[in-house]
């Protein structure tokens, strides 16, 4: 896959293009597609499907991915295109536009998932679960290297840690950060950590 590079570029282009055309999620009939869970609106009531009828009965499979591209704040959205800017950057140059692909891919299933399953709510999203699943594998990857592959600082990482725990204790919605999709950071965070553990130690190995 030569041909394609900085992919990171079109997908920051996406999520804003999409964020500004649904109004940062408040039209419905834009961002409805793209939510992981079919929401029908009849006569004025909402309804939520379940994920069997979601994707087993109305096949809307690419509802697994989609969730990455929508950003519900000005602020949400810079913040995490910023991260994709410099991470996707970073990974594209060092290991291939394909294993980045692969990684958005990975991390932001997983990350969705993960959200959709601790909380039985699909009105979620943002890049935030693949930010952190890039964090994870760069961690992993970046042991071996004492942190000179990538070139992150080592305190980064810890800051994207605490960031994560502080999510889930709650203190980012007490300092005014909004409903933080806390299991989708750490879905994405272990989908990281596993996919480098699984190319380092068997993809790498074997080739």
């Amino acid at each position: 896959m030569r041909f394609i590079k900085n992919f990171h570029i079109p997908l920051i282009a996406l999520a804003v293009l999409i964020s500004l055309i649904s109004s940062f999620g408040s039209i419905l009939s834009i961002t409805e597609p793209l939510l992981f869970i079919k929401i029908a609106v009849v006569e004025q009531s909402t309804y939520i499907s379940t994920f069997r009828q979601t994707y087993f009965v109305e096949n809307e499979w690419w509802r697994l991915i989609t969730p990455i591209l929508l950003h519900f704040s000005f602020p949400h959205l810079a913040f995490n295109c910023l991260w994709i800017y410099i991470l996707g950057d970073k990974i594209e140059r060092k290991d291939g536009t394909l294993k980045f692909i692969f990684l958005v891919f990975v991390s932001g299933i997983l990350s969705n998932f993960f959200q959709y399953y601790w909380t039985g709510s699909g009105l979620f999203g943002g890049l935030s679960g693949v930010i952190y699943g890039l964090i994870g594998y760069c961690m992993v990857i970046e042991m071996e290297t004492k942190y000179q592959r990538y070139d992150i600082p080592p305190a980064l990482y810890l800051f994207m840690i605490i960031w994560l725990v502080l999510g889930f204790l709650g203190i980012l919605d007490l300092f005014g950060f909004g409903k933080v999709a806390n299991f989708a950071h750490l879905g994405g965070l272990l989908s990281g950590v596993i996919f480098a553990m699984i190319y380092k130690n068997i993809i790498t190995k074997e080739s």
